[in-house]
């Protein structure tokens, strides 16, 4: 008999991709994906330590679990990912109605858990083993058919920045094996894909030997180049210490590398740099953005930062807008230091919360407006889109331009999977709409 899962994924790509490999898993013990949270026999919550208040927001959803099954037979209720890593025993302690905690490398043991959760006490499971992990994911196959997917190339992180956790949650960094890697992505194109986004926490740190040869994040790219179902490639999150020449490269030759570059920086400031203990410079970070300009001027930027850092002053803030403002980068985070239990950066002292809140105001203004400019230079121009799905509730398709802004427009559900040609017509901040136009020799913007 049927037994219905739903999971509720917090935060990063790298867990929506998780999300996704755990219904395949439980799926071979004969769970099936429900998205009605109110009938489900198992719920999972898939978290992420990196968001704002994350531990709040995992036992307010549990409080929200409670109300719903008030009156009805509880769910098997598991907390999986990073917060369940950081806070482990002690999340078990304090919520009862919790039956078991699953780290982010341990989530291909969730078959055994759920199995013996009928007879067991309280299980946690957080080993840092992701070799382990891939090597049982591998024998089970990638039910993913969206357009655009996700694919986990490399975890963990030897970075240490004092405000991160990831080194803690996810352990130190991993690469899977090369050829593998390019299994899962056969895989995935066979199954519809047509744009692959290659995950990691330092997705650009990727090296794996094999054959007495090293295969970098680059080989990657360059070999997905060469399936002719795969429209579009991207990937994220990176680091600028290792955005090498061979990846720089791969802007001038690879044609389905999109012009859009997501690099974090988190500050505009040296000295913040070297507190955050993030061991390069602005003028590192200028130096690979003027590369990419020159060998592509229409690549793009985006980037994350973290406004009231312990020590930051004013000249410190103003150090990261006039960043911004050289680069003026699009679709980019911003958020205001929160200590993470366990990283270097949550001994320091922290700085005015009003000071912080007014920063983040005025940084949020700065990148909104380039963010509104960007969208508004698109008015009236053709843009290729790769269509991905129906607009729920409404006639409109959904899909994405080359530079990940979403674009809404009319068309046929025939066009899902393809790329086609949009004239914009309007905009705001976060979206284009417009409409199919069916010139195909037009160029793009």
């Amino acid at each position: 008999m049927e037994k219905k899962v739903f999971i509720k994924t917090f935060g990063c790509q790298m867990n929506e991709y998780d999300t996704n490999r755990i219904f395949d898993i439980v799926k071979k013990i004969g769970f099936v994906k429900t998205e009605n949270q109110e009938n489900a026999e198992c719920y999972i919550l898939n978290t992420c330590h990196i968001r704002d208040k994350a531990k709040e927001k995992v036992y307010h959803e549990i409080g929200r679990v409670k109300k719903i099954y008030n009156k009805k037979k509880k769910p098997i209720l598991i907390v999986a990912g990073c917060v369940a890593q950081a806070e482990n025993e002690e999340m078990i302690r304090r919520e009862p109605y919790i039956d078991a905690i699953v780290g982010p490398q341990s989530y291909h043991k969730i078959n055994k858990i759920l199995e013996n959760i009928q007879t067991s006490n309280k299980q946690e499971e957080t080993e840092f083993d992701a070799f382990s992990k891939f090597e049982y994911l591998e024998g089970i196959k990638n039910n993913n058919n969206k357009t655009s997917v996700f694919l986990t190339v490399q975890e963990g992180c030897d970075k240490f920045c004092h405000f991160c956790v990831v080194p803690y949650t996810r352990g130190p960094e991993y690469s899977r094996p090369f050829s593998k890697v390019l299994k899962e992505a056969e895989l995935l194109i066979e199954n519809g894909a047509k744009e692959i986004t290659l995950l990691g926490q330092n997705v650009n740190a990727y090296s794996y030997k094999e054959n007495f040869k090293e295969f970098r994040l680059s080989s990657l790219l360059n070999e997905l180049e060469k399936y002719k179902k795969l429209k579009r490639i991207r990937y994220t999150t990176s680091h600028p210490k290792d955005m090498t020449d061979d990846l720089l490269d791969c802007y001038k030759n690879n044609k389905k590398l999109m012009p859009f570059v997501h690099l974090p920086i988190q500050s505009g400031s040296d000295k913040i740099l070297k507190l955050m203990n993030r061991n390069h410079k602005v003028e590192n970070y200028l130096e690979i953005y003027k590369k990419l300009k020159k060998i592509n001027p229409r690549i793009q930027f985006s980037s994350d930062f973290i406004v009231g850092y312990p020590g930051e002053t004013e000249k410190d803030f103003q150090d990261t807008l006039e960043l911004i403002s050289k680069i003026k980068f699009i679709n980019s985070y911003s958020f205001i230091f929160s200590p993470r239990p366990g990283t270097t950066a949550s001994k320091l002292k922290l700085i005015d919360n009003d000071i912080s809140k007014n920063r983040l105001i005025e940084i949020q203004k700065l990148l909104f407006s380039y963010q509104l400019e960007m969208n508004k230079s698109f008015k009236n121009k053709i843009v290729d889109v790769l269509v991905e799905n129906k607009m729920k509730n409404q006639n409109n398709f959904f899909g994405r331009n080359v530079y990940f802004n979403s674009v809404i427009f009319d068309g046929e559900e025939s066009n899902i999977g393809k790329i086609v040609k949009v004239k914009v017509e309007d905009y705001n901040q976060n979206s284009l709409f417009g409409r199919i136009v069916n010139n195909s020799n037009m160029r793009a913007a």
